[in-house]
């Protein structure tokens, strides 16, 4: 009896409300995939940020009066279409430059697409299956905080993969002056309440549009306001910073035959930097030798006695290995991704947040090998601590991340409290021309945003550049192309609001949210009551 009051309820809900979905079930799929795609474009290198709201609203309203099963199958569609369409750039690291068979590459892909739509589908069967089925209550409370906290889930669950979180469409608009209160997922929250009242004006009645107009419209009036507050303060002297853009080949970087060359190139754009006056702070992207610093010693020696001539300190990443615990590492040697500050004392920060299957592989033994006979890249990184001190360097202290590692913006909160300034060294160069580095770019600009500070970052190919705490682009270099990058930073103190709560705060918020709306349908359904929007 309640399963059939409540079939009949949604059909008088779809009745009531104009703009009803198409009666197709094949059309409906396909308008999940077009609007689940098109959401990829909201991120950068195109930067179409209108469909960051647009694209949900249209998956939300295709869920209206759906059946738990057909909704779960729409949510797979439009998740897996945006990761096909924004991730397929791991076919050329899988394949063109981890030599793996082409059908490996695409079913490691597709794979990732399937793995994050099934968090959609998840989705859609229990908007269906718990939320309310209409109302302000469905479309600005229920639905928005179950679809964040779905995106804070998969960003921390089995490692995480939090790229295309919503929040990061929105680095050049003005709901980026709330990253420094919310962070990226607070974002993401105001988006997905637009994109609700977007369904509401499409679904709900005359009182219901106007409210949903007006929460439109609040959320990007007082973003405009607080991107105009700066949060952190001068805490020194401006210090002038050089980055280091080598831009070798990634197909040449690991070659025997090439080191020299690399080693050669590193060192004359050093001196290049080194030469140029007010400099005191050199940088280097990810791994830039293409060797363990273990075996460059003399050649590091070099380079740190020229720059302490100058006065001028040196970060570089780097790899390097020590001796493992018996029983640890292949061979009794541990491996560590790795930067190395050089000024007047010798830091090291050690990565802790690996890629999984591309610096470790959580595999049996077995299947590592099988791996290696597929020629895939094959290494296990030895994770660092969580928690580092920041790195000491031409009187700055610098909150370091490696490559992906500043996807986990929670995880870098904890250094701020001492770190004045902010670098990331990269090598994007897997991922060839593709748009992986435009997206890692505006991840990284969000980092700045959050922290309040200013952002080094350093790549191998592109795009290395300068960000500043308002996440505006200070200076970048052109890519593919050996440059040295020459721009100035100011330390800077002080926590965001954001530094001092992380994510848990929008978070609970959520939570709390989705917990009401689930008490507020099942109290409704006990009275067989449908209310009015």
């Amino acid at each position: 009896m309640q399963a059939a009051s409540g079939t009949v309820a949604a059909a008088s809900a779809a009745a009531r409300y104009g703009l009803p979905r198409p009666s197709a079930p094949l059309t409906r799929a396909a308008l999940a995939l077009a609007a689940g795609a098109a959401l990829a474009a909201s991120f950068a290198p195109l930067n179409f940020w209108p469909l960051a709201v647009l694209a949900p609203a249209v998956l939300m309203w295709l869920w209206q009066d759906a059946t738990p099963r057909e909704a779960a199958r729409l949510g797979f569609c439009f998740s897996a279409a945006t990761f096909a369409a924004g991730t397929y750039w791991l076919y050329i690291s899988i394949h063109g430059f981890g030599g793996a068979p082409i059908w490996l590459a695409f079913f490691l892909m597709l794979g990732l697409a399937a793995i994050m739509g099934l968090y959609h589908a998840a989705l859609g069967y229990a908007a269906a299956r718990w939320l309310p089925r209409t109302g302000a209550a469905r479309w600005l409370i229920a639905l928005p905080a179950s679809w964040l906290l779905i995106e804070w889930w998969r960003g921390w669950f089995l490692s995480g993969f939090s790229w295309l979180s919503l929040g990061y469409s929105q680095t050049d608009t003005w709901l980026a002056g709330f990253a420094p209160l919310v962070g990226v997922y607070g974002i993401s929250a105001l988006l997905l309440v637009s994109a609700g009242a977007l369904a509401m004006l499409a679904l709900g009645t005359r009182r219901a549009r106007l409210i949903a107009a007006l929460v439109l419209v609040v959320p990007w009036l007082s973003g405009a306001g607080l991107r105009q507050i700066s949060w952190t303060h001068a805490s020194g002297a401006p210090v002038a910073v050089a980055v280091i853009q080598g831009a070798i080949p990634q197909d040449e970087k690991w070659l025997a035959t090439n080191r020299e060359t690399t080693l050669k190139l590193y060192q004359s754009l050093t001196e290049q930097a080194l030469g140029m006056p007010g400099v005191r702070l050199i940088v280097w992207p990810e791994a830039a030798t293409a060797g363990v610093a273990n075996d460059l010693v003399p050649y590091l020696d070099i380079l740190y006695g020229k720059a302490r001539a100058h006065h001028v300190a040196l970060v570089m990443g780097i790899l390097r290995a020590e001796s493992a615990p018996k029983g640890e590492g292949a061979e009794g040697v541990r491996y560590f991704n790795s930067v190395l500050a050089l000024d007047d004392t010798v830091s090291w920060y050690d990565k802790a947040h690996l890629v999984p299957f591309g610096e470790f592989f959580p595999v049996p033994h077995f299947v590592r090998s099988w791996l290696r006979l597929m020629t895939l890249p094959y290494s296990d990184f030895t994770p660092g601590a969580p928690r580092q001190p920041p790195l000491p360097a031409a009187h700055l202290q610098l909150g370091a991340t490696i490559c992906y590692e500043d996807a986990y913006g929670s995880s870098m909160l904890a250094v701020l409290r001492r770190a004045d300034a902010l670098v990331n060294v990269t090598n994007d160069a897997w991922f060839g021309h593709s748009t992986a580095r435009y997206q890692h770019f505006q991840i990284a600009r969000m980092r700045a945003l959050e922290a309040g500070r200013y952002l080094v970052r350093a790549a191998n190919d592109g795009i290395s550049g300068i960000i500043g705490p308002h996440g505006e682009v200070v200076a970048r270099a052109p890519e593919f192309h050996p440059v040295v990058l020459v721009a100035t930073i100011v330390p800077l103190e002080g926590l965001t609001p954001y530094a001092l709560v992380g994510n848990w705060l929008i978070v609970c918020l959520a939570a709390m949210a989705l917990a009401y709306t689930l008490w507020l349908r099942q109290c409704r359904d006990r009275r067989g009551v449908e209310p009015s929007p």
